[in-house]
């Protein structure tokens, strides 16, 4: 299975980087699917993952390649859909900022016995999206500052005021949403896994 995750991972980020729209904006918003395949490459044998957290990141680094080939101003499909005015696959991305990192948090919580109870470890997992969210939005900012007109498309506002806020609306609503509709699926998962790998730690409550 690794070896598809692996080949999927490799073939879209070629595509990706093949003429991209901006190479400065591709290289920008390719990086997060770099490191995260370093770290997925440096914790598979010490702390592996569900296999759903992995088609998650998978699912999400391939957003954001798209996002880094087009610019997230420019994706094709998106344009003027559902009568918007603008481009809203950057709002995609952020959904993604959301909805796979709370996955991912859950995770590590409750693997790590870090949250105690279903609720708290949603309502931790939903904040830590939240304020990963709020995070990138400044490191947006601080790439516009050091950058200047060179960071317009990696920042994807398109004129819309209300951009960063909307962003971070979306994220949290990601992160709501693979709550509610992935957390017992997740739970199946965590169960199989605990028992393959971790039979000494059957005390977990999840």
């Amino acid at each position: 299975m690794k070896y598809i995750w692996l080949s999927v991972f490799t073939a879209v980020l070629i595509w990706s980087g093949i003429e991209p729209k901006d190479t400065f904006t591709w290289f920008l918003e390719v990086l997060p699917a770099l490191i995260g395949l370093v770290l997925i490459a440096l914790t598979y044998n010490t702390f592996r993952l569900t296999p759903l957290l992995y088609g998650l990141i998978l699912l999400h680094c391939i957003v954001l390649m798209v996002g880094g080939h087009y610019t997230y101003a420019e994706v094709p499909l998106f344009d003027n859909l559902f009568g918007a005015e603008r481009n809203n696959y950057d709002k995609v991305g952020h959904f993604f900022q959301g909805f796979v990192p709370a996955i991912l948090a859950r995770e590590i919580l409750i693997r790590k016995q870090i949250v105690n109870g279903r609720f708290w470890v949603s309502v931790v997992a939903v904040s830590m999206c939240l304020a990963f969210s709020a995070f990138y939005e400044l490191i947006e900012w601080w790439v516009a500052l050091a950058t200047g007109e060179n960071a317009e498309a990696f920042l994807g506002t398109q004129g819309y005021v209300w951009d960063t806020q909307s962003d971070m609306a979306f994220a949290l609503v990601g992160a709501l949403c693979a709550t509610f509709l992935l957390s017992r699926w997740h739970n199946s998962q965590l169960v199989s896994l605990h028992q393959t790998n971790e039979p000494q730690q059957r005390n977990e409550s999840w």
